[in-house]
């Protein structure tokens, strides 16, 4: 008897360790079948693999998988498992960032380009934000926190809507070969700016909302100038040698290995310490990595695929399992919602497309980036789990702009195409816009 007393041990009582492990690894292998077919299902209808992903993760969460089947769902994510899931999800958002920081060719920048990022990207934050604010006005009373002033509020919805998804964005233009091009690193370098814009009001809402006042978010702001100085030009001449080596030797060795690991997720931790979330210290990380195209080519083939197979769609599933889209039901709930989609999408749309075409582009290619700009997916995702963790929003405002984010980014690639169809595409990735001419005066006019 007492030689079978181990064995009934392990049976009825369990390392904890080993019992969270049998709980987390069914949780990833759904996660995962159920992004491959949604994804494949995404591309079947000329729709980003990304969209499908996402919503795998919202039909995971209570609007369908739940609803269906409680209790099956219930014992799929228990609440043991959410933060693992969490944790996973930062990491993977943090190296994607990193990725596509990594994978800017700094290179082939044209002439003037900062200066057209900076005016592409204030015409897509600013009349979203204004239009933004509006509509949070208009929906207050059906939509808001009792604790959560109308100023506050407005203010979160026109920030949310003012976001472009960076990272869905790098990730449509990286599947159709456009990074690079022209049209492509100017909607990337404005998107950008759009959505560090949006952090730092993001960080002056929070500042607000816990009691510190607006300018409790100015040493947030200071810090993350500080830390973006200190990548670009510290760290980054600090790993040229790297480069060098990799491009002589066409591979990552252990050493350079180890080095593409720990950067990013440290300079994650900083930045969320600072608190802008680890994604854009992930970001400033890849812009922080050697510039040599062998570089760029062998980080890639190492990290993108694990990185956006296995990581990504856990984020999609985790925000997922906080969208319950059964709330959004009756007149004035999908009146307001309403609402909140036309403000987010003719802000972000005509805003941006209107810019494009008075920074000199062609008609199609600046409806083309409007339409890019118009996807929300995985940034406003990021934003309002955020607002909602520190009960700066509602589950139904939460639901609402889950369900923005995911047909603003459906809207997205059939708006590009149509204004950007496959015959025109090979053009755009090579033809730059032409400026304006300017009128020369000589002295003694």
């Amino acid at each position: 008897m007492p030689v079978l007393t181990p064995a009934l041990t392990l049976v009825t009582a369990p390392d904890p360790n080993l019992a969270l492990i049998l709980k987390v690894l069914p949780a990833l292998v759904v996660i995962l079948i159920a992004a491959a077919i949604c994804g494949r299902l995404a591309l079947m209808v000329m729709q980003p693999r990304v969209l499908g992903e996402m919503v795998a993760g919202v039909l995971l969460g209570p609007t369908l998988f739940g609803w269906l089947f409680p209790e099956a769902q219930a014992a799929l994510f228990p609440p043991e498992v959410r933060p693992i899931l969490y944790v996973l999800s930062t990491i993977g958002l943090t190296l994607y960032m990193f990725l596509v920081g990594a994978g800017l060719d700094h290179s082939a920048q044209t002439p003037g380009e900062v200066r057209k990022a900076s005016v592409l990207a204030a015409s897509g934050i600013v009349p979203s934000l204004l239009l933004g604010f509006g509509a949070g006005l208009l929906v207050y009373d059906l939509l808001s926190r009792p604790d959560v002033p109308p100023f506050q509020f407005a203010l979160f919805v026109g920030g949310a809507l003012s976001l472009t998804a960076f990272p869905m964005l790098a990730r449509i233009l990286y599947e159709r070969g456009l990074e690079n091009s022209p049209v492509g690193r100017l909607t990337l370098l404005a998107a950008s700016i759009d959505d560090a814009l949006a952090w730092c009001l993001l960080a002056v809402l929070s500042a607000m909302h816990l009691g510190d006042g607006a300018t409790g978010a100015l040493p947030t702001i200071l810090l993350t100038a500080l830390f973006a100085v200190v990548m670009l030009k510290v760290v980054a001449p600090m790993l040229r040698p790297m480069g060098r080596t990799v491009a002589r030797t066409g591979r990552l060795g252990p050493g350079a290995m180890y080095a593409v690991i720990l950067i990013p997720l440290a300079a994650g931790w900083l930045t969320d310490w600072i608190g802008v979330y680890a994604v854009f210290g992930g970001f400033f990380a890849g812009l922080a990595m050697p510039r040599d195209p062998a570089f760029r080519q062998a980080l890639h083939g190492r990290m993108m695929e694990v990185v956006s197979t296995l990581l990504l769609p856990t984020f999609f599933t985790f925000s997922g399992l906080n969208t319950q889209l059964g709330g959004i039901a009756g007149g004035a709930m999908l009146l307001a919602f309403g609402v909140i989609l036309l403000a987010g999408f003719a802000g972000k749309y005509f805003g941006c497309s209107l810019a494009m075409r008075g920074l000199g582009f062609g008609r199609r290619e600046s409806y083309a980036v409007g339409a890019l700009m118009n996807a929300r997916g995985l940034m406003i995702l990021i934003f309002i789990n955020i607002g909602l963790a520190q009960g700066m929003i509602t589950q139904e405002l939460f639901a609402m702009l889950v369900l923005v984010a995911v047909l603003t980014t459906a809207a997205a690639l059939p708006l590009y195409k149509l204004a950007l169809p496959d015959r025109l595409e090979r053009d755009a990735k090579t033809v730059a816009p032409v400026d304006p001419p300017v009128e020369v005066r000589s002295n003694s006019s």
